[in-house]
């Protein structure tokens, strides 16, 4: 399923931002105050009151938590972070959860692989190898998140120019997110184009 006008693939963006919410929780990188919701734990408890929709409460719960936090820490006006993209793609991104939901099995190989991560000690580049097992990234993706800065500042990522929405700018806004360290993210940003 992608977004029509924008050529965004939403089933690609879930996966991304389903991996980047995993990975910044506490009981990995410790970014935002989820502890394994996403794991499971969080699969345990909330399947007793979700039987087959559970790993989606689980998604929104994790989704909602990055997405506060990140705006907390660095929320640059007329730019799109992975968590607050244009308001076109996030009301397609809203619209597509009842289909998912209605093909839940075809999602359960993905949360299963999601809940099995579970990482003890985050190391720089762990990120990117989730985003490798899930095959959301190549190795053009890995070169060009290490090219790219955490700003001075230290909360922010920037990626150079200015950018319309595309699989590719958003696979390196969730990339560039292994710019951040354990307890201390880093927001990848891109300015978008007028």
């Amino acid at each position: 399923m992608t977004a029509a006008s924008t050529n965004i693939d939403l089933v690609r963006l879930f996966k991304l931002r389903l991996v980047v919410a995993r990975h910044g929780e506490m009981d990995a990188a410790r970014w935002w105050n989820t502890n394994g919701i996403l794991g499971r734990r969080g699969n345990m408890v909330l399947k007793r009151g979700f039987p087959s929709t559970h790993c989606f409460a689980q998604a929104r719960i994790a989704f909602a938590v990055a997405r506060n936090r990140c705006q907390e820490l660095f929320d640059p006006p007329g730019s799109m972070t992975l968590w607050n993209l244009p308001a076109e793609i996030e009301d397609q991104f809203d619209e597509c959860w009842q289909g998912w939901l209605d093909e839940g099995d075809q999602w359960t190989p993905v949360f299963g692989k999601l809940s099995e991560t579970e990482p003890a000690e985050t190391e720089p580049g762990d990120l990117l190898r989730m985003l490798e097992a899930f095959d959301l990234i190549d190795r053009s993706h890995v070169e060009a998140v290490g090219k790219l800065r955490r700003a001075a500042e230290g909360r922010s990522v920037p990626l150079a120019g200015t950018h319309c929405p595309d699989d590719d700018v958003i696979t390196l806004l969730a990339a560039g997110f292994a710019r951040g360290e354990p307890g201390s993210p880093a927001i990848p940003y891109a300015r978008l184009e007028d």
